[in-house]
């Protein structure tokens, strides 16, 4: 840390070439002389301040305030399509958001894909295999 403010200072070096000499990059050399002028004295280091989500669109309590209004209809079992909430999010935001920003959203709430179930739940199996029996085994006509 010191370095990166005492060679450009007394060395008269660019930020690029002092970062050259301690071996980082030339915004590693600027952040430290950042950190070394907030210290003024104290044995703690800043905290850092890197992350979070910078590009964030909305907070996420308002993320969770926006799904609320599908949250009853997902837990009646029906489908909640990606589409009608797409534009939902567009008039929010007032600008146009891609499809996989709304898929993004509902992953990070937990909305999970359920997926219907593989069987009509009126299926009757003994029908199902009367009629196989009736069926030749290499294609479906008759025999």
């Amino acid at each position: 840390m010191a370095q990166a403010v005492l060679l450009p200072a007394l060395g008269q070096m660019t930020l690029k070439a002092a970062a050259k000499v301690i071996g980082v990059g030339r915004a590693t050399v600027a952040r430290l002389q950042t950190r070394f002028r907030g210290r003024k004295g104290s044995a703690q280091p800043t905290p850092r301040r890197w992350g979070g989500r910078r590009r964030a669109l909305m907070e996420l309590e308002e993320e969770q305030a926006f799904l609320s209004a599908w949250k009853p209809q997902a837990e009646q079992g029906q489908l909640v399509v990606v589409t009608p909430l797409q534009v939902a999010l567009e008039e929010k935001l007032g600008r146009r958001v891609k499809r996989s920003v709304v898929y993004r959203l509902l992953d990070r709430h937990h909305w999970r894909k359920v997926a219907p179930d593989t069987r009509h739940p009126k299926t009757q199996r003994s029908l199902q295999d009367e009629w196989k029996k009736k069926r030749c085994p290499k294609s479906w006509r008759p025999c």
